[in-house]
């Protein structure tokens, strides 16, 4: 018997814009309970070539922007922008994607639980820190 470390569904979804265009078919992968993961060329790229198992960043997310990947160790954070790894004994410098929400201060002060940045000078000590690094990242690219 095989254990499965992740388990993929893929989708074939007929998307309609509206009632005058034609429908468009689409091919859509997700994580099984973890969320969308993208198109066939979006999973080729995470799973296949990068060896990275998709996953929430948040559970009030519903598409896959952080996962480790099992080919080389690291935690991922992404976004249709930017793709980083991170691993044991990175730092967040000044300047750094970890180090910015991405929000405006005005947002922030109403919303400061949004606030996934990292202090300048983190360390990742463990595979939870790599894990935080990689979410501070997709939200901030996000």
């Amino acid at each position: 018997m095989t254990e499965s470390l992740c388990d993929f569904i893929v989708r074939v979804e007929k998307v309609k814009a509206d009632e005058k265009t034609k429908p468009v078919i689409m091919i859509s992968f997700y994580a099984t309970d973890k969320g969308y993961i993208g198109t066939l060329n979006d999973f080729r790229q995470l799973v296949v070539d990068s060896g990275i198992f998709p996953e929430l960043s948040s559970l009030s997310h519903n598409a896959c922007s952080i996962g480790k990947s099992y080919k080389d160790g690291k935690w991922y954070g992404w976004s249709h922008r930017a793709m980083y790894g991170f691993q044991i004994g990175d730092k967040v410098e000044k300047g750094d994607c970890c180090a910015s929400s991405g929000w405006t201060e005005e947002y922030l002060a109403e919303h400061p639980e949004e606030n996934k940045a990292l202090p300048v000078g983190f360390e990742a000590k463990t595979e939870d820190d790599c894990k935080k690094m990689a979410i501070a990242f997709a939200e901030s690219v996000g």
